[in-house]
């Protein structure tokens, strides 16, 4: 298409039809909306354009519409008809539509059909990689937290994996019952040598016997008064097909034929035991569609998800409106920020930080061919996964231990049980642990465990003998002297992952740890705070990660480009640290 048009069109580059300046003397010099046209100059929109055919009628100018949406985000605005109002009434509006009024299906097409999330990525990275060029960022350094952000969807629309395991294992109790009819069936009246059919067994659903287990404990808990346990096991309902109970129905209906049997329908009919198990089949078959469905649509990853919005997960939100630990439908809203600037962000469904890391450094690498150099963020992203991807890419990791205050405490370090507070000795390339008593622990196995795709390794050591040790009581977990007499101190360690955790923690106890902490802490945080407090963006207006993602990213940049603003009029000058301050 021929995109100069809308080059020329939206930064005077051509002649204009109608000469719009006039719109430009009641705005004051250093309004935003100078600069971001200034920054939007420099901007490479040809991806954005490519949406556009040059066939059919002209519409508004897509240049014109992002910068319309970019900033309504600067001045917090994020109501599409409220950006139409404005359009109408506000100078800047109108100085940026050049007095066209687009209205809110052409923003609506122009926001989930045109501006995918690729293309507000690339954009987003032409203004970091100016900001780099202008020395404001460095992409070296990244400091990244998370905030929970309310999705658009109803509170009550919920649906819970150990819900579902409950009525699947009640579902599948009714489906054996109604094949040991459909057994009986066939044997009483020699339908199965009739009709050349045989018998059918139960299929095994992995993951049940736990799911039972745990429903069974639930009932005797209930009568206790105890606190329920969690039923969100994974099972595969993959090898229990409707399918199956649809070859059911087929051999009933080939035997109603056959004996000629009609069913009937309708008030006051009496249904033959044929029919009734046919339907009933017929009703176990939906559900357990139903029901299989609902674990696709909610994965391996997540326990729960909202009707409204498949994508999102109940959460635990800090605004707890009655005050009773209500879950709502949230998604975990990641940033990624050097220098007040946002430089990436990132939309995940997953109830904890963990696993959000990785993905934000990744992103990182595909952007940028500069190399990260360290990573600052709190202990909610401190895992083994997530320190062995930053050490095998060489980063620095500034991520304090979820038990960095507990550390400090003397009776951390004054545990005797624990391996750290023994000594450590090498001889002949064998490694060992002696204890407060003097007794030597040998390492006598290794052990591995495979947890969400990532596979950890223990070292077992082991005391031959604690008999008669004075310190038993302090040293043995849980000390019973009746029960645990014969036993022996066994210790399991996580080698790799305890050298990884010294190794952060001893950057965040550095002076530049220190610093990077308060960055952080101010930085990430004070974002986060000004968006939900100040401008109260506590809930999303768009449904699905995609289109949440694009809301957010498109109030990051209105926020960037603000930053950029005060950057260049000395409103804001680069942080130093206070190195009296506590930080977080």
């Amino acid at each position: 298409m021929n995109s100069n048009k809308y080059y020329n069109e939206f930064f005077e580059l051509g002649q204009q039809k109608i000469n719009f300046k006039f719109f430009e003397l009641s705005l004051p010099d250093d309004d935003p909306v100078y600069t971001l046209k200034k920054v939007m100059e420099e901007m490479d929109f040809s991806n954005l354009l490519a949406q556009y055919s040059n066939k059919g009628r002209t519409g508004f100018n897509p240049i014109m519409k992002y910068a319309v949406l970019t900033y309504a985000a600067m001045r917090g605005v994020k109501s599409v008809d409220r950006i139409v109002e404005l359009c109408e009434r506000d100078l800047a509006f109108i100085w940026l539509t050049q007095g066209e009024k687009p209205q809110r299906d052409a923003f609506y097409d122009f926001i989930n059909n045109k501006l995918t999330s690729e293309i507000l990525d690339d954009l987003n990275y032409q203004f970091i990689r100016r900001l780099k060029k202008e020395g404001l960022v460095t992409l070296e350094a990244l400091y990244i937290d998370g905030t929970k952000i309310e999705a658009n969807a109803n509170r009550y629309t919920f649906v819970w994996r150990g819900t579902l395991n409950y009525h699947v294992a009640g579902l599948l109790d009714t489906i054996d019952s109604l094949y040991s009819r459909y057994n009986e069936l066939l044997n009483e009246n020699g339908y199965g040598h009739k009709y050349d059919l045989g018998n059918v067994q139960m299929f095994i659903i992995e993951g049940m016997d736990k799911v039972r287990d745990v429903i069974e404990k639930n009932r005797k808990r209930k009568l206790t008064k105890h606190k329920k346990l969690s039923n969100n096991t994974i099972i595969e309902i993959d090898n229990c097909s409707p399918l199956e109970l649809l070859k059911l129905q087929m051999n009933l209906v080939k035997i109603a034929e056959g004996e000629e049997i009609s069913f009937v329908y309708g008030k006051r009919q009496k249904k033959t035991e044929l029919q009734l198990l046919y339907e009933e089949l017929e009703t176990c078959g939906t559900r357990l569609m139903k029901y299989k469905e609902y674990f696709e649509i909610m994965g391996k990853d997540r326990n729960s998800y909202s009707k409204t919005d498949l994508e999102a997960t109940f959460m635990r939100m800090k605004e707890d409106h009655m005050l009773n630990g209500q879950l709502k439908p949230a998604y975990n809203v990641q940033i990624a920020v050097e220098n007040y600037f946002i430089i990436h962000g990132y939309i995940s469904n997953d109830r904890t930080d963990y696993n959000t890391l990785i993905p934000v450094i990744q992103k990182h690498f595909n952007a940028f061919e500069e190399n990260l150099k360290e990573v600052t963020a709190d202990s909610g992203y401190c895992s083994e996964k997530n320190l062995l991807f930053l050490k095998e890419h060489g980063i620095e990791s500034y991520i304090k231990l979820q038990d960095h205050e507990k550390r400090k405490t003397r009776a951390y370090k004054e545990d005797i049980g624990k391996y750290y507070n023994m000594s450590y000795h090498v001889y002949e390339d064998e490694h060992y642990y002696v204890c407060h008593d003097g007794r030597e622990l040998r390492h006598i196995q290794t052990e591995t465990k495979k947890q969400n795709g990532y596979t950890q390794t223990y070292e077992v050591y082991a005391c031959a003998d604690c008999s008669g040790c004075e310190h038993k009581a302090r040293c043995l977990y849980k000390y019973n002297p009746e029960k645990d007499a014969d036993k022996n101190k066994l210790m399991k360690i996580n080698e790799q992952w305890e050298d990884l955790k010294a190794a952060s923690h001893a950057n965040i106890e550095s002076e530049k740890g220190i610093l990077n902490r308060q960055i952080r802490s101010i930085q990430t945080e004070g974002h986060f705070g000004d968006i939900k407090e100040n401008e109260n963006f506590r809930r999303f207006n768009h449904r699905s990660s995609d289109k949440v993602y694009k809301e957010f990213m498109l109030y990051a940049i209105g926020r960037n480009i603000n930053k950029y603003h005060r950057f260049i009029h000395d409103q804001i000058q680069k942080f130093e640290g206070k190195q009296e301050q506590n930080v977080a």
